[in-house]
């Protein structure tokens, strides 16, 4: 019944998208606002979201607050929440598709930083994670038979069709601008820019 619903959901789109490849492309949007304040950046989560505000702060092994106290995130942990919350929906479109019936489960990422980077304090030492390992547990419905391959074929396919997961592991084409004005003493305002594609 929901493998059905969800081919119907998705028929029209991938016709469209067969049709016109133009229109499958689409750029998604996020922004944050910083301030003179902190040392924070307010994620703008939009209109229909406008209470649940999220706020990142430097970890506490970069020099944060606990979480617990500030109530700021790391932006590692948030990437690490990015990962699960798209891994784990990927599994259950494929698994939904598949017919595999998860009655429940639990989707966990963790990730190594070696702070000496973000520091300054190594110059060899890595910005950024070294290793993430992404795992799943997952409870099927009692009395559901699945094989082994068709478990492997949802590790595969959800490992292969997870947006956030292809993108940490196929870096795309970045890159990063910086603009701004200042207004000197004497009041004369002017502007600044910064750029680099990576």
């Amino acid at each position: 019944m929901a493998a059905a619903t969800l081919r119907e959901k998705q028929a029209p789109l991938k016709e469209s998208y067969r049709n016109d490849p133009s229109s499958a492309v689409v750029t998604l949007f996020s922004s944050g606002s910083l301030d003179s304040s902190n040392i924070t950046c307010t994620i703008d989560t939009g209109k229909a979201i406008s209470d649940a505000k999220k706020v990142a702060g430097l970890h506490k092994n970069a020099g944060g607050e606990e979480p617990e106290i500030s109530g700021e995130l790391c932006s590692g942990d948030m990437l690490l929440e990015a990962l699960v919350a798209c891994a784990g929906v990927t599994l259950k479109a494929v698994s939904t598709a598949m017919n595999i019936p998860i009655k429940n489960g639990k989707v966990h990422a963790e990730g190594d930083l070696d702070f000496k980077g973000t520091m300054g304090i190594d110059k060899n030492a890595p910005v950024g994670f070294t290793t993430i390992r992404l795992g799943f547990e997952l409870e099927l419905e009692e009395g559901a038979e699945v094989s082994d391959d068709k478990i492997e074929k949802l590790g595969k396919l959800t490992e292969r069709y997870c947006v956030v997961l292809q993108t940490i592991a196929k870096k795309p084409d970045i890159s990063v601008t910086l603009r701004g004005s200042k207004q000197s003493e004497d009041g004369v305002e002017s502007g600044y820019a910064w750029g680099q594609k990576m």
